[in-house]
């Protein structure tokens, strides 16, 4: 049987998009994965996948691919699925997590599909400048003033 990981990622998606909230996926940003390097934390990728912030979004049973924006810069996304570690709403936060997917030899020599003038678009920034990767904000510890 082919993967369900395309199937259930796309899917979520579109219940978070047609419930007007912002869908967020999780990447694993290890080999395989292009990404800006400057926008990974931890080894990790917070890419913001709704209509408004990319481009030409592809979800085939080996890769996530869409043109994006970082810091104003057009970037060429690609990310193998077994890198993709959650999808989630940054609103609710209902979404859903995968488990741990290890590619076998036989999708470790698949690379991605070139990307052709038509779907890697310059103009993949939504209104307002919305970015297709989020940083998490820093953890900050937990701070306390006395009230008198």
């Amino acid at each position: 049987m082919s993967p369900k990981r395309p199937y259930l990622l796309r899917a979520l998606i579109e219940w978070i998009i047609d419930n007007n909230q912002t869908p967020y996926v999780l990447v694993e940003a290890g080999a395989g994965v292009q990404v800006p390097e400057g926008y990974v934390n931890d080894g990790r990728i917070v890419l913001n996948v709704s209509p408004l912030a990319i481009r030409n979004l592809s979800i085939t049973n080996d890769f996530v691919m869409f043109g994006g924006r970082f810091g104003g810069q057009s970037f060429p996304v690609s990310v193998p699925l077994h890198a993709v570690m959650a999808v989630y709403s940054k609103e609710s936060g209902e979404g859903s997590l995968f488990e741990p997917e290890y590619p076998d030899k036989s999708t470790q020599q698949v690379s991605a599909p070139e990307r052709t003038e038509q779907n890697s678009s310059a103009d993949a920034v939504g209104p307002s400048g919305v970015l297709t990767s989020v940083k998490p904000p820093p953890k900050s510890r937990a701070h306390l003033r006395p009230v008198k």
